[in-house]
């Protein structure tokens, strides 16, 4: 008997493997193929959040990891709270955590005001900018979402908020600006290294010294902030987390 050639054997083999390999082929296909939903039938739901209600949701709650009772408010605190309700719909977490010692709460706000607040010749904003460019380097929640807020706000700039939050490096900023936050950021990080040619590059970029000295207030108080915060696990108010996100006109 004959044997068949090489070639007829390959062609014949080719022959049987073929509906095979196209059989495999179209289950391949129709694997990876996505599913077509059916006419009027729903979409497939949203995963849940991992944790129900969402990353911030007792935060309005449970203020810090402490158990501290508050203190009956004095009037000069009363009217404040109330104040802080008129003009900003609530009251900040922070001074809630320090509601338990009228003295401390009393003394917290007159050093905030003074700061923040008062006249100088750092601008609000740029006294904010010191604020989050400092609770950066210390990684602090609190003071990073609550100011990376006013931020957003006082610029009516959202992106500038945020590379403020992540690295003031990375953003545009003015040549007095700069300035501003590297004497603030060396002061948070190597404060033994603060020298007369940091002062004298201030100076440089038109701040006067009682500027020098608001600047270096400013700094000092959000780092002491930062520690305290970060202590007891202060969470800011959930209602931070959504303002000023869309460009606006700034305030003042």
């Amino acid at each position: 008997m004959e044997k068949p050639s090489r070639k007829s054997a390959g062609n014949a083999a080719q022959h049987r493997a073929g509906p095979a390999k196209a059989l495999r082929s179209r289950d391949r296909s129709r694997a990876r193929a996505p599913r077509r939903a059916d006419a009027g039938e729903a979409s497939p739901a949203p995963p849940a959040p991992a944790v129900p209600g969402g990353a911030a949701a007792t935060d309005d709650n449970v203020i810090t990891a402490l158990k501290l009772e508050a203190a009956p408010l004095s009037p000069a605190m009363t009217a404040y709270f109330e104040k802080c309700r008129q003009k900003l719909g609530f009251v900040p977490n922070v001074l809630q955590a320090y509601a338990f010692d009228m003295a401390k709460l009393e003394a917290f706000v007159t050093m905030y005001n003074d700061l923040m607040l008062a006249p100088s010749g750092l601008s609000k904003l740029e006294r904010e900018m010191i604020a989050v460019a400092v609770s950066s380097h210390n990684r602090c929640y609190y003071c990073l979402v609550a100011h990376g807020a006013a931020v957003r706000q006082l610029s009516g700039d959202p992106v500038l908020g945020e590379l403020m939050a992540m690295n003031y490096l990375a953003a545009k900023l003015t040549r007095r600006q700069r300035a501003m936050l590297d004497f603030a950021a060396k002061l948070t990080a190597e404060p033994w290294q603060v020298e007369e040619a940091d002062r004298e590059k201030l100076r440089k970029a038109k701040f006067s010294d009682r500027d020098i000295w608001d600047i270096a207030a400013v700094a000092a108080f959000f780092n002491m902030t930062n520690r305290v915060a970060s202590a007891t696990d202060m969470r800011p108010n959930r209602v931070y987390h959504g303002r000023a996100r869309t460009g606006a006109k700034a305030k003042s």
